[in-house]
This record gives structure tokens, sequence and C-alpha cells, in this order.
């Protein structure tokens, strides 16, 4: 089962366009390997599983909200 906020949660309606992107763009494929990455760390700090601060915590939420930015904007360009 996927972590919560996995991208395909978070861009329901993307997931052609994310498909695309994956198999067309190493770019875009990173992004998307370092955000499932970044958001697995968090739902183990969120579980427990991976005890760490607070701060590490919360550096890792905003990484992944700038991963999912880059992503959302790369996706709003696919759409144009």
């Amino acid at each position: 089962m996927a972590a919560p906020h996995a991208i395909h949660e978070e861009f329901p309606n993307d997931a052609a366009r994310i498909h695309e992107l994956k198999v067309s763009d190493a770019h875009f494929a990173r992004l998307l390997e370092k955000y499932d990455e970044i958001n697995d760390q968090v739902a183990g700090a969120e579980s427990r599983h991976t005890p760490m601060s607070e701060e590490a915590e919360i550096a890792l939420r905003k990484q992944r909200a700038a991963l999912k930015d880059e992503i959302a904007r790369m996706l709003a360009g696919a759409r144009a």
C-alpha cells in the first residue's frame, strides 16, 4: 500500500500525463523517485517507525512540498 500523499493521490486526474512524462522525461522521472523517497520518509516519521526529530520531519515535509510544486509545474506545462 502506498504511503499517504502518494503522487497519484495528489494529482488524481493526471495519471495518464504523469505516466507520459515519467517515460519521456528523465528529469520528471527523477522528481517522482525523489518525491516517493521523501514521502516514504515522512510516512515513517509520522507512524513513528522511523524516529527523528521534529525539525528533521519538518525539513522533509518542506522538501516534499517543493518537489510536489515542481511536479505540478511540469504537469501544467504538459497540459498547455
